[in-house]
């Protein structure tokens, strides 16, 4: 490493030693991170439909065709991916911010409203996301207080060219190209 960029990595990096890490500057500086959002679904072994909202999702393999998504281990639909055989993910579009939210709130009625429609998998399929991923649990793995579900993506369904949600700095966005 050449002295200019032992320099710049120093000026990164906090130099103190005794510095503890706390769990809000962790958040604070995670929510510097733009990302997707995504409203994650299944039923439950009552048939009864559950889902969640997360930003920590990403393509994992394209041969398989692996994503992860990361479910908090206290999120009220838990026990339900726990269970569960499959599920789907929906990337969702600026259309679906409302939902989104709603479905990131702990104790929500998350599928108040018409929001969803069938689809051939069985499971929930939700109106205007700009993807959706049709997902077998392929593996899950301890991610401390979340779990990492890896799905194997089944079928894909491609929305009509929705803007997709943004999320950054704990508020969504709209996405803008940059350049020409």
């Amino acid at each position: 490493m050449t002295r200019t960029s032992i320099a710049t990595v120093n000026s990164c990096i906090n130099e103190r030693d005794d510095v503890v890490l706390s769990p809000e500057q962790y958040r604070e500086a995670l929510s510097r991170f733009p990302s997707g959002v995504t409203v994650v679904v299944t039923k439950d072994a009552d048939g009864i439909s559950r889902g969640f909202t997360a930003s920590a999702f990403t393509a994992v393999s394209q041969d398989p065709p692996l994503v992860l998504v990361c479910l908090t281990k206290t999120a009220d639909c838990y026990p339900a991916f726990v269970t569960a055989s499959k599920f789907a993910i929906h990337i969702a579009s600026e259309d679906n911010v409302e939902l989104a939210t709603r479905f990131a709130t702990k104790g929500a009625e998350k599928f108040a409203g018409n929001d969803f429609d069938s689809h051939p998998d069985g499971l929930p399929a939700l109106r205007g996301a700009t993807a959706r991923l049709s997902c077998s649990l392929y593996a899950r793995h301890d991610g401390g207080d979340h779990d990492i579900l890896v799905g194997r993506v089944e079928t894909v369904q491609l929305g009509r060219g929705n803007a997709p949600a943004v999320y950054h700095d704990r508020k969504f966005r709209k996405l803008a190209p940059l350049g020409r």
